[in-house]
């Protein structure tokens, strides 16, 4: 950790997310957080991944997951050659995976969805006040 420090690849950001995420799940947890964390450094750069922490510890968002989103979309404002836009709030937001991975879908173009022909199943169905006697 201190060859990472004196490198500058572990950075005040790390630390201040790493502490965050510790109180927050615990110390197990929250370091097992962190290593994930390092791993993403094998295929994001170090500046984008900054970013992300930095991203995600403002939005107390503290799992790894997050600051790989982060990151990406950090990678991505900056291949677009686009200023990001300043956040309206104290808060910054955080787009989840799933609802990220939802907006990018085609649309769907398929016909709605018929159970007009489990229709028939539904003609043999005792009247609801009459009991269904055994042998019938």
């Amino acid at each position: 950790m201190e060859q990472a420090k004196s490198a500058g690849k572990f950075t005040p950001v790390h630390d201040a997310w790493w502490a965050a995420a510790c109180k927050a799940h615990g110390d197990r947890d929250g370091t097992r957080a962190l290593i994930e964390v390092l791993l993403l450094g094998r295929n994001l750069t170090h500046e984008y991944l900054v970013a992300g922490l930095a991203t995600a510890l403002r939005a107390g968002a503290l799992t790894a997951d997050a600051v790989a989103l982060e990151a990406r979309k950090a990678a991505e404002a900056d291949d677009v050659d686009e200023p990001p836009a300043p956040a309206r709030s104290d808060r910054a937001k955080v787009t989840f995976l799933t609802q990220r991975r939802l907006a990018h879908l085609p649309p769907d173009n398929r016909p709605p969805l018929s159970v007009a022909a489990y229709d028939q199943l539904l003609k043999n169905r005792q009247p609801a006040d009459r009991p269904a006697i055994r042998g019938e």
